[in-house]
């Protein structure tokens, strides 16, 4: 860990090194000590080596091209030359082999809180003797494609014969780890199946991992056993079966790699040890083994969890131990080992997605009886191919009832949860390890209970103590999203949108955001006006979090967007207000100001109508106007300003010279799409604010903008 560190450039793996060595000797066990050096050197060429790999396709960066390879349902491998990318969006083809046209692009970093850092995860996907992915075809037009055929083809038709495609689309996620055709279901509208797993603590079951290796492995030693195979046999056979499984039968992935990685070296201890293998040095093989041929799963979350997760684990006899002695073994296991998971992965799940789910307990405890009995079947199912059709006639009660449960526990409200950062992982590790001595015995019930009562307090302090002010100039592209955060006051201005395609915005950028800066409610969402890329993202929100009220400015009728918010609105009892000229709402010394519209009578361009809004902290002024023209931005009085939020993106129908002489804005922020083809902001606009003594800022360069306010 500490040398793939060093490699990275981050100079505390040194620390990692020093503390490892440092061990080493104060055991007296120079052997150890050196076998540390060794393991820090061995980390760090494996990453050298990983990261050193060619980019086969950086001559094509940003050209159009047309390219074949075989499709596996998220990466496009191809031959020649030898590369993967990844394609946006994602084709809604099975995987196999695909012609597929489109722009070649870097991906991008994380660009706001609680965002998906496309580049970091593509870095991740690679190892020394696989290829990274180092770009993305964005635009990918499927031109021509062929199912794919062989052992995988024969199983994926097994999995889906005689079901309905809703159970279909699930066998595939458990069995093979494909959630293509999955997220792509809706128990209802606005409701997705896989944020329904997410928000009731089941998304594990849907990647393809050790649960599914465990489960596997488990049904064929029982069989062994039962027929009094010897020891050999009974560990060999699993052992040797794991390794066609993941090259033959599943995509490989590093959720997979991982569980049969682990598989391995927990098959190989029990056969070595005739059935009592060592945890913690099987585990530590398996990471060994892990970082040496993929060394950038270290700073994966998947590889985290699944360690953690495993570590926190080991624990389970202990903490079964604790409980009422006339609970049934098998109950005070499962209760033990599900509530051991969840603590033990509570950073890392917080800090990434944002929530807690509350109803976790319950929920894996029901699923995971009817993964023991689905896993297996299915994977039955998926050997007999075509001719599956009377396997599934169970696998389908089963599939309906995990969809059930998840639909179920999917509508129990989550515990919001901010990113998590030094000060919370401190408090959290020292927390942790007081529960762990309890449990091994080392300090007392009322120690281990008093250590976390005030580590959750330390940790709840500073934003209670120091509650945010801020605007958050969010970035989603191409579009607008602002967040106004005071105490007693949280605004929502827009939530982005996306023309002409089926990505939701507000799900998947703004939600994941807020919840990333620890917003639990909006006091006021504001759709400015009818556009695409400002308002179709407030659905999601409306739905995923509690809304106090939602203002609009013309109710526009017949306009399947602002329908589509003002809908979620109904659904959710969210109150509409139509704001005019002149309304206002104070927090904390900050008020802000409807400057526009008036009302009736309306134009008949929707920019025209934008709501825009004034906010005032003191002597400190901020306008935030929309998509209005200049031919209305003269004539709403926003007065001299502080910062300007330039309307249309930075288009060159607004923000004009007359417009910035009447406000003289000592900074400008522009929200814009970095891949837009609209030509945004225009040059003109760039000039005129240069002119004007402003200083620009962009989303499309800067990323999320936040603005303490005074």
């Amino acid at each position: 860990m500490g040398g793939i560190l060093l490699g990275l450039g981050l100079g505390w793996g040194g620390l990692v090194v020093g503390l490892g060595v440092g061990a080493g000797l104060l055991d007296r066990r120079p052997l150890l000590a050196a076998l540390t050096l060794l393991g820090a050197g061995l980390g760090y060429g494996s990453e050298r080596l990983q990261t050193g790999q060619p980019d086969r396709l950086a001559p094509w960066v940003g050209a159009r091209v047309t390219l074949t390879g075989d499709w596996d349902g998220q990466f496009l491998t191809l031959q020649d030359p030898p590369a993967r990318l990844a394609l946006s969006p994602r084709p809604p083809q099975p995987p196999g082999r695909l012609e597929v046209s489109g722009r070649l692009v870097r991906p991008e970093g994380r660009t706001l809180p609680g965002g998906f850092d496309q580049a970091a995860w593509l870095r991740a996907q690679g190892g020394v003797f696989l290829p990274t992915p180092r770009t993305v075809l964005v635009g990918a037009q499927v031109r021509a494609s062929r199912p794919e055929g062989g052992v995988r083809g024969w199983f994926r038709r097994g999995l889906a014969a005689g079901l309905s495609p809703r159970n279909a689309a699930l066998m595939q996620a458990v069995e093979l780890g494909d959630r293509g055709d999955l997220g792509r279901e809706n128990f209802a509208e606005g409701y997705a199946v896989r944020d329904a797993f997410n928000r009731a603590g089941l998304a594990h079951l849907m990647a393809l991992s050790g649960q599914n290796v465990a489960l596997l492995t488990g049904a064929l030693i029982f069989v062994l056993a039962r027929l009094g195979a010897p020891t050999w046999l009974r560990y060999g056979l699993p052992l040797a079966l794991l390794v066609p499984y993941l090259t033959v039968l599943v995509n490989v992935s590093p959720s997979i790699t991982r569980a049969v990685v682990m598989g391995m070296a927990v098959l190989a201890g029990l056969w070595a040890g005739r059935g009592r293998p060592d945890v913690p040095g099987t585990l530590a093989l398996a990471a060994l083994v892990c970082l040496l041929l993929f060394p950038l799963w270290l700073l994966d979350v998947g590889f985290q969890l699944s360690f953690l997760a495993v570590l926190a684990l080991t624990l389970t006899p202990r903490l079964a131990a604790r409980l009422p002695a006339g609970w049934p073994p098998a109950l005070r296991l499962a209760l033990a080992a599900t509530v051991l998971a969840e603590l033990g992965t509570l950073p890392v799940v917080a800090s990434n997605f944002g929530q807690l789910p509350l109803v976790g307990l319950p929920a894996n405890l029901l699923a995971g009886g009817v993964m023991a009995a689905l896993v297996p079947l299915g994977f039955v199912a998926g050997l007999l191919g075509p001719l599956a059709a009377p396997v599934n006639l169970l696998v389908s009660p089963l599939a309906s009832l995990l969809l059930w449960l998840a639909e179920v526990f999917g509508r129990a409200p989550v515990l919001g949860w901010g990113q998590v950062g030094v000060g919370g992982l401190a408090a959290y590790t020292l927390a942790a390890l007081a529960g762990a001595l309890w449990l091994l015995g080392r300090v007392r019930g009322r120690a281990a209970l008093g250590t976390v009562l005030a580590c959750a307090l330390l940790s709840w302090l500073p934003g209670t103590l120091r509650p945010a002010r801020e605007l958050v100039f969010l970035d989603v592209g191409q579009g607008d999203a602002t967040l106004l955060r005071l105490p007693g006051l949280t605004m929502l201005v827009d939530a982005g949108g996306s023309v002409g395609s089926d990505y939701d915005v507000g799900a998947r950028r703004v939600l994941p955001a807020l919840r990333a800066l620890g917003v639990r409610q909006i006091d006021v969402a504001v759709a400015t006006h009818a556009d695409t890329d400002h308002i179709e993202g407030l659905a999601a929100v409306l739905r995923g979090l509690p809304v106090g009220e939602l203002w609009i400015g013309q109710r526009k009728a017949d306009d399947p967007v602002l329908d589509a918010v003002l809908a979620a609105a109904r659904e959710r009892g969210v109150p509409v207000r139509e704001v005019r000229r002149g309304d206002e709402v104070a927090a904390a010394g900050v008020r802000v100001t409807v400057l526009w519209p008036q009302g009736a009578p309306w134009s008949g361009e929707d920019n025209a109508n934008s709501v825009a809004l004034r906010v005032t902290a003191g002597r400190w002024h901020a306008a935030l106007l929309g998509d209005l023209p200049s031919a209305v931005e003269g004539r709403i009085g926003a007065g001299p300003l502080d910062l300007l939020k330039t309307a249309h993106h930075g288009s060159r129908f607004s923000t004009d010279a007359a417009f910035l002489a009447q406000t003289h804005p000592k900074d400008a922020l522009i929200s814009v799409g970095a891949r837009n083809t609209y030509g945004h902001p225009n040059p003109a606009v760039l000039e005129r604010l240069a002119v004007a003594g402003a200083r620009v800022w962009r989303t499309d360069r800067q990323g999320t903008v936040r603005w303490p306010l005074p």
